[in-house]
């Protein structure tokens, strides 16, 4: 319509033609966003995002003007895996700090920490013999391997320096404390383990996460106690060995 009234044909005033348009048009930081979305089953999310990306910027040439941004459950994923490099070596800062303040020396706190690394080794090999991905639920399980592993090492290491404080020497002290400790250590171990391999089993809602974690922590908790009684006994034995030779 005009402002007199008439009305004009919109054919008087452009070219009409008819063409398939977006039903929608997104945008972004003032920028329009075209969303590209697939899902990933049977692999690590990780690595199908790389091969993804290798793929896309060997046979997709991006014009002028245009980028790609990988979102969605890969962005989320590395940001956690962001916070949790922090988030590991702060907690096993705190442990240290812990251990030191609790024995009052940094040889056994050392000696405590040391069931960490044997006991992420049992998580990854159990992961890789499942052959899963090392995903952020499976990082949770090693930091709740490394409590329950450190904790059978106080639990040990505490009885020496109890026997020792009352006059024996180190190497008897570690062998009575071993067959004293035996008990519950492996009750700590077991009890762990076992509520843990229901969610290892699980195949409902929830189990990409679940399986995992306790994936993780069962299998961890197997090196993590042979090293309670086996290693630790053994290095705690040496290192008495030769603090009574250098006296």
């Amino acid at each position: 319509p005009t402002p007199t009234g008439t009305l004009v044909p919109l054919s008087a005033l452009a070219r009409i033609e008819r063409r398939p348009t977006p039903s929608r048009i997104s945008h972004d930081e003032g920028q329009r966003r075209v969303v590209v979305g697939f899902n990933v089953r049977g692999r690590d999310l990780g690595g199908a995002v790389a091969d993804a990306q290798a793929a896309v910027a060997a046979a997709v040439p991006l014009p002028e003007g245009q980028r790609l941004r990988w979102g969605g459950q890969h962005e989320t994923l590395s940001a956690a895996r962001a916070r949790m490099a922090v988030v590991l070596p702060l907690t096993l800062l705190l442990v240290m700090v812990t251990l030191v303040l609790g024995f009052g020396a940094m040889r056994p706190a050392l000696l405590v920490l040391s069931h960490v690394p044997f006991a992420a080794l049992g998580g990854v090999v159990a992961l890789q013999l499942r052959g899963m991905p090392l995903s952020i639920s499976a990082l949770i399980g090693f930091i709740a391997l490394s409590g329950i592993a450190v904790l059978n090492g106080v639990v040990l290491v505490s009885r020496v320096r109890e026997l020792e404080a009352n006059g024996m020497p180190g190497d008897p002290a570690m062998q009575l404390a071993v067959s004293e400790r035996l008990r519950p250590v492996l009750t700590t171990a077991l009890v762990a383990a076992l509520g843990f391999v229901p969610m290892a089993l699980a195949t409902g809602t929830g189990a990409e996460v679940q399986r995992p974690l306790a994936t993780v922590v069962v299998g961890g908790l197997v090196t993590a106690t042979a090293v309670t009684l086996l290693v630790l006994p053994t290095i705690y034995g040496a290192l008495a060995r030769r603090r009574a030779a250098s006296a």
